[in-house]
């Protein structure tokens, strides 16, 4: 009876532990969602719940303190600061986003061939990734924005952004290739998929039927937490003069312009600091939340 009660008592507990990850990993999507949805929805309402224009001046009303019809004051141009928050929030999300998908695709296709080829092009392509990692990133950012220039724009992308696009693309797949190629090293020794081989399915039905569904879970989590890095990234170069010109509506950049202000007008800082944390926090709650939702399951 004893020993009974002993054997039937490691599932419950495992199940139990499941459901309360499970709870955990809901409770946290919904905290990232909403945070995430409401930058999300003020990007793409911008014009209407804001004055309309970020560019617009009132040099007669600079450095005005918060007020109603400025809700969070002026900047040193009479820039009225809230409108610029919300739509450097385009800015910011926009190029966050490109600089993640895009070596996020780069990355896996070559995770992939990494995960399924043979030991030299494997070595081969892990020496590129060591190669490519040692470079410093913000050094590369201003190595290539003197190359190709700040421009005046590409197609939906504002000046200055296409240059960090590539950036991201170049240096930012590393971590998407290594990362799905190790989960599919370790997906490809799993008994079902030996079973799969060995009973003779094809190839190509092994790798789409039952290795990537199963191995490219953890390369969409990390999607999410990489969208906030980048964010920073951005923040970092623009605050830095690099890339994104400083007259931009871009979080980095008022937060560069309103330094000088941080004794007499310290929100001109604090608001996009903010902005940028909370953003970060959003995305980074989305990703520890499905981590939790997909170990449970």
């Amino acid at each position: 009876m004893i020993d009974l009660a002993l054997t039937s008592s490691v599932p419950v507990a495992g199940s139990e532990k499941a459901r309360r990850r499970w709870r955990r990993g809901s409770g946290k999507l919904v905290v990232g969602g909403v945070i995430v949805g409401a930058f999300v929805l003020a990007a793409i309402f911008a014009p209407w719940i804001t004055h309309g224009d970020p560019q617009v001046q009132d040099l007669t009303n600079r450095l005005a303190f918060p007020s109603a019809e400025h809700w969070l004051g002026t900047d040193s141009l009479g820039r009225d600061v809230w409108t610029r928050l919300v739509f450097a929030t385009r800015v910011d999300l926009r190029v966050g986003i490109l600089g993640t998908i895009i070596p996020a695709v780069i990355g896996s296709i070559i995770g992939i061939i990494a995960g399924f080829s043979n030991r030299h092009v494997d070595n081969g392509i892990m020496r590129l990734s060591d190669i490519i990692v040692s470079f410093p990133l913000f050094i590369f950012f201003l190595a290539l924005v003197g190359l190709v220039g700040p421009g005046t724009g590409f197609l939906f992308l504002g000046p200055g952004e296409l240059p960090i696009v590539i950036g991201f693309a170049v240096i930012s797949w590393v971590v998407y290739a290594r990362l799905l190629r190790s989960e599919i090293r370790r997906v490809r020794l799993l008994d079902y998929v030996r079973a799969a081989e060995t009973g003779g399915l094809p190839k190509l039905r092994v790798i789409t039927g039952h290795v990537l569904p199963n191995a490219i879970n953890q390369s969409f989590v990390y999607m999410f937490v990489d969208i906030g890095l980048a964010i920073v990234a951005v923040s970092t170069l623009a605050f830095l003069g690099v890339g994104i010109p400083l007259d931009t509506a871009e979080w980095g950049a008022m937060i560069s312009s309103g330094r000088s202000f941080i004794s007499t007008n310290w929100w001109l800082i604090a608001a996009p600091g903010a902005a940028i944390a909370t953003l970060a926090v959003g995305l980074a709650l989305l990703g520890d939340g499905l981590d939790d939702r997909i170990k449970s399951k």
